[in-house]
């Protein structure tokens, strides 16, 4: 399997945290954590489905992912090639017109959101591309040709740092009343902008800052209470949810 990360060009590192060259060549499942930024995807040869419980569900060869409140299984079939676009938590809104929020938790083909004629184009282009940079070039140039021009939204940029610096341990009236504003237009703002409510995106945060403490020489009861969970049976439902593991499970398997 080749998982190769890319870091995106000037113009583009304000929107995107990495682009990905992602080559599988045997039929492969396997599992893929909640993020905090959307991801963009060109297939270029093979198709990819995500299980759910009504089966496979064939992803678009262009497609978007929106935030997810759990873990998702993804299912290739033998051979297959995509550059992925992973933003930032803020970036997939100035590419997409639609508030962010409307794709929690879906897969959408770009078709809904771009002109057939660029999509056709595109994947025609990458369809005969022979290299991962000429890859990675043909889709920066096609994201450049789509930037929305828009304002930053000061705000919930603000609220974003707050919740990392607290590693998503934050009282989201608290933090609203720290912005002065009212906590219903906050969470609309926020949702449009992000993709998720800021009650999600903190405890996304917080697991990553929980998986970010089992690199690290702790127990499960430091890692428990360093992230304000107030028993091991919350920290482990939680885990849980986000991993469809139990923390010892996880660790053993890693360990291998």
């Amino acid at each position: 399997m080749k998982f190769e990360k890319i870091l995106p060009s000037a113009l583009l590192k304000p929107y995107i945290k990495h682009l990905v060259i992602s080559e599988v060549s045997e039929e492969q499942t396997y599992k893929v954590f909640p993020s905090t930024g959307l991801v963009m995807g060109f297939q270029y040869k093979g198709s990819l489905a995500y299980l759910s419980q009504e089966g496979e569900n064939k992803l678009a060869s262009t497609g978007v992912t929106g935030l997810q409140d759990g873990f998702r299984v993804f299912k290739s079939n033998p051979n297959i090639g995509s550059v992925l676009v992973f933003f930032n938590e803020i970036g997939a809104s100035y590419f997409l017109k639609t508030p962010i929020n409307e794709l929690f938790a879906e897969s959408v083909s770009l078709e809904h959101f771009m002109n057939q004629y660029d999509l056709e184009k595109v994947e025609e282009a990458l369809s005969f591309s022979k290299s991962d940079e000429h890859r990675i070039y043909i889709v920066e140039q096609f994201l450049l040709a789509h930037i929305i021009e828009k304002k930053d939204d000061q705000l919930v940029i603000k609220a974003i740092q707050y919740i990392y610096h607290h590693k998503g341990n934050v009282k989201i009236k608290e933090l609203a009343n720290l912005l002065c504003i009212s906590q219903s237009p906050f969470e609309k703002r926020f949702r449009q902008v992000v993709g998720t409510s800021p009650k999600k995106f903190a405890s996304i945060v917080r697991f990553h800052a929980v998986l970010d403490s089992l690199n690290q020489v702790k127990s499960l009861t430091e890692i428990c209470f360093e992230n304000n969970y107030f028993d091991q049976a919350h920290f482990i439902k939680d885990f849980k949810h986000f991993t469809g593991e139990t923390p010892e499970k996880f660790i053993k398997k890693n360990e291998k």
